[in-house]
């Protein structure tokens, strides 16, 4: 009998298709979990009576947290409300940051991608830059909407990874390219996270925890993108996937 592979749990968006509810993770997301580190993907709903996470830890070997149209409500670190229009998913808030903290503490591998990366942060007690754009001399990392995907998710800015460091023993340290889709980023990084990465302006870019009990990676970019053809994303999603073979 073959061995089972590892178990991927993907925390879903709420959003309304129409005058519906649905529960829904982007596909790119879905297969990079199950081609790129070789596990099989499972998505969470986020419902308004969220599933305990003890449940989920039960029956889940790891978990990706993916990037969204939504942010983290600023309630959750002390932020000033929203500017109209800017979307939230509170549904998605209620399971993501307690379930992030249980499983980090359960030992399980965890992989955050952007707001999965801002959702980590916060879950651990860091803030976020609402508009990173008008923060004194910081970039703007957004996307243009208007260009064809190949060009929004084409590499952006330079990453620089520092040496020692989760990120620098999966790519090695040195200056790497990635892609920019993020309005928002760290403010005040969360005391448990290291600083694995960072852009020319200085935006953090990618976090791991020294004492986490497994693999923990965040990333502000999106390795998901056509993940099969990018070094860097190769590489993050096969550590991924030795680490939940190696934690099952």
């Amino acid at each position: 009998m073959a061995a089972r592979k590892p178990i991927v749990g993907i925390p879903s968006d709420h959003r309304l298709v129409g005058k519906h509810p649905f529960h829904m993770v982007g596909e790119k997301y879905i297969s990079a979990v199950r081609d790129g580190s070789g596990a099989t993907p499972l998505l969470i709903p986020v419902l308004a009576n969220p599933i305990p996470p003890e449940e989920l830890l039960a029956s889940i070997d790891g978990f990706l947290f993916t990037g969204s149209l939504s942010n983290v409500a600023p309630r959750h670190y002390g932020g000033s409300a929203p500017r109209e229009g800017v979307l939230q998913d509170e549904r998605r808030d209620d399971t993501t940051l307690p379930l992030l903290k249980a499983a980090i503490a359960a030992g399980k591998p965890v992989l955050c991608v952007c707001r999965g990366f801002q959702e980590l942060n916060v879950a651990f007690g860091g803030t976020l830059h609402q508009h990173i754009e008008e923060v004194a001399g910081r970039s703007d990392h957004r996307e243009n909407n208007d260009a064809p995907l190949e060009e929004q998710y084409g590499p952006a800015h330079a990453i620089s990874v520092q040496p020692g460091c989760l990120l620098a023993d999966i790519l090695g340290a040195g200056v790497f390219q990635v892609n920019s889709l993020h309005g928002q980023g760290i403010d005040r990084l969360a005391d448990k996270l290291h600083a694995d990465a960072v852009a020319p302006d200085g935006t953090i870019e990618a976090v791991s925890m020294p004492d986490a009990r497994a693999y923990l990676l965040g990333v502000q970019w999106h390795p998901e993108w056509q993940w099969a053809e990018n070094e860097v994303s190769r590489a993050i999603f096969e550590s991924f996937g030795e680490a939940l073979i190696s934690a099952s």
